[in-house]
């Protein structure tokens, strides 16, 4: 055999080491006993940190457990330098010594990172082809030698291998742009500006991996939690971190986020949505909380045995400024009320002659007088009983709103025919944000240790603040790109957005290199950058492959039949195809594609495709987020046309025609919009 032939063998020999070292270590695993713990409880720990642990040595013969490779430079302690590959997980020997270092360990990094210009101490870096879980390639850089790879064509290779189903992670070619992000300390929030095909998404992913090996004890205990824009989304991206070896990073939606304080029955208007999503809204309803604290206008008496003791209204209002004045939460400040309120009662006492102790003061704190006083100044409240007030009630509002919201305002938010109760509003999807906000004024919101949020730029004001409370005492990675707003409200600056989320002080990151969708994909998509917003930079593409861009004018009356032709002719190549349009023509579509026995899978904002078939259709409200290695658009003017106005229309067109991975086909009758013609 050649020489290259005798060094893939001697790796592919050190891949079958290291499958039987992760089965022994899987095996060790397994004969630990949890019930052998000192009590049931220590036990039912252990048990679930056993069971964690053993789904992280499973292995996946459809990979390799590595995927890379650095020597070191000689030094003293190693005259011929070290050798280390780099994989998903780390494997040790029954030694304890290294077989695969994980990708988030240190060492880890100078694989990613290191250049000609800076070697980082590696004198070779190496990467390797992979098919069916065996090595079938490998590509070395000569780092100290001066020459490295402008170009690898494995790493290439992996970028535009086709894929059906969930996102898979990138961390065979993560990119040193993307590395340094994934590495920030985790005290730092990060901003992360990102054109289409950027890999903001799985940096982000990536990110909460590498934080939870870093830092795993405090994270473990405050936890992580990815937010996206629907539940499709979720789906897409699910299996990254449990490929990692991460299995304890919760998922959710702006909706599932806050739907837990009231049931979704009702849509507002574009106006009212956008509206309730301002952020003068946090002013109005704190004020509504606050005002509901009333002026003590009539002195506490409290009967203890033969004696009544008074605390004279101006003593009880002090008490009550200086509570309020804490700022604390509604909730936290009532309940230090009864034990203020008995102090005063005890210096009365003192000032008789009486020697009241702690017991008498917790007596008097709890006795009916003060718990009656209690509930005339300062009332229990709920959150849907004060929203529902706000809106049934318009002189409420009106107080409430003060100088904050206009008459014309006020009567886009007040609702015609107010329900009789709370339990009969029909709350939307801002009114739940705003639910959770009165909460957190109630009673504060607890804080995780990171948050990593996806789309940014789609979220109102308000639903920033809700993901922000989320991370009050923690960081966050935000993730997101202005030419993709495709909402109302979508901000237009993220300085903006990163106040309403309470992180002002932020690194903001830009991603460039489009590394996923082709260059006459892009450049097709950013003809209309210019007529969506000023200032928008094009995205580059880096690929060697330009893709396919197929522009097809049909008859209206045969669009279906086109398409299922279409996918007919091209049943049975590898890869995933989704097809996008408005959402009110996914089912004369997907009747087409069964009248003409195309087998296809559909997505909705609330669940993903269990079987994952090769061909989704999607609407074109799921599809952000979302990439395929063939998307079909069909009709982009009615996809443009079904937003509520130009701008959002063609923002809307530009996050779909950039979900290729490799080919891109626009299906229509109707002309093109005109920036695309």
């Amino acid at each position: 055999m050649s020489s290259p032939d005798v060094e893939l063998a001697a790796e592919q020999e050190h891949l079958d080491l290291a499958r039987q070292e992760l089965a022994r270590m899987r095996e060790a695993a397994e004969a630990l006993d949890a019930s052998r713990a000192s009590d049931a409880v220590s036990g039912e720990v252990l048990s679930r940190v056993l069971a964690r642990r053993i789904v992280s040595l499973r292995d996946d013969p459809r990979t390799t457990l590595f995927f890379g490779r650095i020597d070191t430079v000689a030094s003293r302690e190693h005259p011929a330098g070290e050798t280390f590959h780099i994989g998903r997980r780390h494997v040790s020997d029954g030694a304890g010594e290294p077989v695969v270092v994980d990708w988030r360990a240190p060492i880890s990094g100078a694989f990613y990172r290191a250049s000609v210009a800076d070697p980082m101490g590696v004198v070779r870096r190496r990467r390797f082809g992979v098919e069916h879980g065996r090595l079938t390639a490998f590509e070395d850089e000569q780092l100290a030698a001066g020459t490295g790879a402008g170009h690898s064509a494995l790493l290439a290779a992996e970028i535009e291998r086709p894929r059906t189903g969930p996102m898979r992670d990138i961390v065979s070619t993560i990119q040193p742009e993307q590395d340094e992000i994934v590495r920030s300390d985790v005290g730092t929030t990060i901003c992360v500006q990102g054109a289409p095909g950027t890999g903001k998404t799985a940096v982000g992913l990536h990110r909460a991996a590498w934080l939870l090996y870093s830092f795993r004890e405090r994270l473990d205990r405050a936890g992580v939690l990815v937010i996206g824009p629907n539940r499709a989304f979720l789906d897409h991206i699910g299996a990254v971190l449990p490929s990692l070896g991460e299995v304890r990073v919760g998922h959710a939606t702006i909706e599932s986020l806050v739907g837990h304080r009231a049931r979704l029955r009702a849509e507002d208007s574009p106006a009212a949505a956008t509206l309730k999503g301002d952020a003068r809204l946090a002013t109005v309803l704190r004020r509504a909380v606050w005002s509901s604290v009333r002026r003590a206008t009539e002195p506490l008496v409290v009967p203890r045995g033969v004696r009544k003791w008074r605390v004279p209204a101006y003593e009880v209002q002090d008490v009550l400024d200086e509570l309020v004045a804490r700022d604390v939460r509604y909730e936290a400040a009532r309940a230090l009320l009864p034990q203020r309120l008995a102090h005063h009662v005890l210096l009365a006492m003192e000032a008789s002659g009486d020697a009241p102790d702690d017991r008498v003061q917790d007596s008097v704190a709890t006795s009916g007088a003060v718990r009656a006083y209690v509930a005339s100044v300062w009332p229990a409240l709920d959150a849907a009983a004060v929203l529902h007030r706000l809106w049934s009630d318009p002189v409420a509002l009106a107080t409430a709103a003060g100088d904050d919201l206009t008459a014309a305002e006020q009567a886009v938010l007040g609702w015609p025919r107010p329900p009789r109760s709370k339990g009969a509003s029909r709350w939307s999807r801002a009114d739940l944000v705003l639910l959770d906000e009165l909460a957190d004024l109630l009673s504060r919101t607890p804080s995780l240790g990171h948050v990593i949020l996806d789309e940014a730029q789609d979220l109102s004001p308000m639903q920033l603040r809700a993901v922000g409370r989320r991370c009050s005492t923690g960081s966050a990675t935000i993730l997101g790109d202005l030419a993709q707003g495709t909402t109302p409200w979508a901000t237009s600056s993220w300085s903006e957005a990163m106040a309403h989320l309470g992180k002002p002080a932020y690194e903001l990151v830009e991603l460039e290199r489009g590394f996923r969708v082709p260059g006459r994909v892009l450049d097709f998509a950013a003809r209309l950058l210019p007529h969506m917003s000023e200032g928008l930079t094009p995205p580059t593409s880096v690929r060697d492959n330009p893709g396919v861009l197929t522009l097809v004018r049909v008859d209206g009356s045969s669009v279906g039949e086109h398409l299922a032709r279409l996918l007919t002719d091209r049943d049975g190549e590898p890869g995933s195809t989704g097809v996008i349009a408005a959402d009110l023509e996914l089912d004369r579509l997907g009747e087409a594609l069964q009248e003409w026995g195309v087998p296809h899978g559909r997505l909705d904002v609330d669940h993903g495709d269990d079987a994952d078939h090769p061909v989704q259709l999607v609407p074109a409200t799921v599809a952000k987020g979302l990439e395929f290695d063939r998307v079909v658009v069909v009709e982009p003017a009615a996809i443009a046309a079904a937003e509520p106005d130009e701008r959002t229309g063609l923002r809307r067109l530009y996050v779909i025609l950039t979900r290729a991975v490799s080919e891109l086909t626009v299906l229509h009758a109707d002309p093109l919009p005109g920036p695309l013609r």
